[in-house]
């Protein structure tokens, strides 16, 4: 299992994630230490970039957008999301997309 998600025993999904936002497209950038690097092209302000975040898991993952959660560092960089109905294949995929 990779450092940047984890399974609970619920079956709740975290992942750690380092954002850069403004970029010119939204898209993965490999790993970045513990965490997996994801470019915005949304502007961090005004939760722009936490909305953009959000909306790219979950299209992504192919879940609504309900099933993904920012749980921490709202005004960070660094950011853990919980995803719900998702599965370990899915995830370990999804840097791969």
């Amino acid at each position: 299992m990779s450092e940047w998600f984890r399974q609970a025993a619920d079956g709740r999904i975290t992942l750690t994630l380092h954002i850069q936002p403004g970029a010119k497209k939204t898209e993965f950038a490999g790993l970045h230490g513990d965490a997996l690097k994801i470019r915005l092209a949304a502007p961090p302000v005004d939760g722009k970039a936490n909305e953009a975040l959000v909306r790219f898991v979950a299209e992504t993952l192919k879940l609504p957008k309900s099933a993904v959660t920012l749980k921490s560092g709202q005004t960070s960089r660094r950011k853990v999301i919980e995803v719900q109905g998702s599965d370990i294949a899915s995830i370990a995929a999804f840097a791969a997309a």
